[in-house]
């Protein structure tokens, strides 16, 4: 992109100065329209060191109301992060609805560095690539404006810039060693920059370049690409989103009314003997995974009154109460809601070495978002797809992804519903909402069967657990931890 980049005319001192003075009240015009239409807005700045990305930056936030933008300036991640997914420390910060975000350095800069150093070989950098497009492209595909501009100097330019800088004590600290050794091969990271580029220009994401010798023409460039790119995605906020062909490997599994029940039943001897050997095992194995860096996702979904809550109750108690977290999902926090719905749980995967487990979780978009209306059709139709990147995502980063459906059938599940009723230290547990539910069971089992035939991959396979014994599906739970753990191992 570099290479072939034709630089637009710089404008008079006269015209400048009136184009300038009006981009920066259409900018300023835009954000209130933005906050109206709940519009989230995530602008990247990447370019050359010494290219003015900061300065520029100042200049353009400078009429917008600070109460609805953030500036997040892009650092060497920390320890912590380095235990959690590549996206992760990124797609935290995106933006709620209605607000900016400016990245001032980003997951490109990271993955261009990683490159040039040789600290990715080109399999790695090619993983990148595709974990960035993809995430880029959910981000869009959920109504977010992603703005990515490139701020370009020629390498004579960028050695003068900071040798000015170096020679003045006030600004000398501004100038590191990455800068300087990123000018004396400047070559080479320039074709890291055009490659990258090149891969990652995405319609619904394009790369703008931004001739950046001149600060007010930097910053007038910007502002028309920002005002322009707002107004297109605030037209196109109505359109549907085209769905994508599922390209993972999907394996086969029998609906829900095809899986049987009745026979799945374990006597309460056998159950303590089975337990006690399990947990025994488990144990062991969080010791083994702690060591080794072997981080594990546990998902639950299943009917209410399933045994959801007893069955993770038998799993934690196999484990060092220092390398777990349990999450019950509940309806998202406005805050949560504001954002890209898969947010909230990115912002509670474990570090590596750590087990996360999950009492509801992402599926809910698939069902009961789906089946209550708090989506659109397009929604979650496109949700199974980012479902198994989502997931994909995760086991690439060498996490152990397991997930269950506890099942058990109507009958069962109305004996449950009554005894928590007419059971007073248990009548917390059943809510009207419960009922309301399962007055649309037969639409949740089609809504369920289809996330089970749509989601269940060769990396994150579905495990049914039959449930109308809680003891057989405790036990059955905890040998199937086992062995996707030792499997791993």
């Amino acid at each position: 992109m570099l290479k072939e980049w034709s630089k637009g005319t710089k404008p008079d001192g006269e015209e400048l100065d009136r184009r300038l003075e009006e981009a920066r009240a259409q900018l300023a015009a835009r954000q209130t329209v933005i906050k109206e239409k709940k519009l989230p807005v995530l602008v990247i700045l990447e370019g050359w060191g010494a290219a003015g990305k900061g300065s520029v930056l100042g200049r353009v936030i400078r009429n917008m109301d600070p109460r609805f933008f953030k500036v997040d300036v892009g650092k060497e991640p920390t320890e912590d992060e380095q235990r959690r997914p590549f996206l992760y420390r990124h797609f935290v910060k995106i933006p709620e609805a209605g607000k900016f975000s400016f990245l001032v350095g980003s997951w490109m800069k990271e993955v261009t560095k990683g490159l040039v150093q040789g600290e990715l070989d080109e399999k790695a950098y090619n993983n990148r690539l595709a974990s960035i497009k993809c995430f880029e492209r959910q981000l869009t595909d959920n109504g977010y404006l992603v703005l990515k501009f490139f701020f370009h100097i020629d390498e004579k330019e960028q050695k003068k810039r900071l040798e000015e800088l170096l020679e003045d004590k006030h600004t000398k600290w501004r100038v590191s060693e990455a800068d300087l050794s990123q000018n004396r091969n400047y070559k080479k990271w320039e074709k890291a920059y055009d490659g990258y580029m090149e891969q990652t220009n995405q319609s619904s994401a394009p790369w703008y370049l931004i001739d950046s010798k001149n600060k007010k023409w930097a910053e007038l460039q910007m502002l028309e690409f920002m005002v322009r790119g707002i107004d297109t995605a605030l037209m196109n906020q109505s359109q549907a989103v085209p769905l994508l062909q599922n390209h993972f490997p999907l394996k086969t599994i029998p609906k829900l009314s095809e899986i049987s029940l009745k026979d799945k039943v374990l006597e309460e001897k056998e159950y303590r003997e089975e337990l006690k050997i399990c947990q025994k095992r488990l144990s062991e194995l969080h010791n083994e995974l702690y060591h080794k860096k072997l981080p594990v996702i546990i998902a639950y979904e299943g009917w209410d009154a399933a045994g959801k809550g007893g069955n993770i109750k038998r799993i934690a108690a196999a484990l060092d109460p220092r390398g777990y977290e349990v999450h019950p999902i509940a309806s998202p926090e406005p805050h949560e809601k504001a954002r890209h719905y898969l947010w909230r749980f990115w912002n509670r995967l474990p570090k590596d070495g750590h087990i996360a487990i999950f009492d509801r979780t992402w599926y809910g978009r698939v069902m009961v978002e789906r089946l209550e209306g708090f989506c659109s059709e397009n929604d979650w139709q496109r949700a199974y797809n980012e479902i198994n990147e989502f997931e994909k995502e995760l086991a690439d980063w060498g996490a152990v992804v397991i997930k269950f459906w506890v099942q058990i059938d109507k009958d069962t599940q109305l004996e449950r519903f009554t005894l928590r009723q007419n059971t007073p230290e248990k009548r917390w547990k059943i809510t009207d909402e419960d009922w309301r539910n399962r007055e649309k069971w037969d639409l949740y089992e089609e809504a369920v069967n289809e996330m089970l035939q749509k989601t269940n991959t060769a990396y994150a396979p579905w495990h049914v657990l039959e449930s109308n014994d809680k003891k057989y599906a405790r036990v059955k739970a905890l040998k199937t931890v086992i062995a996707a753990i030792e499997e791993k191992l």
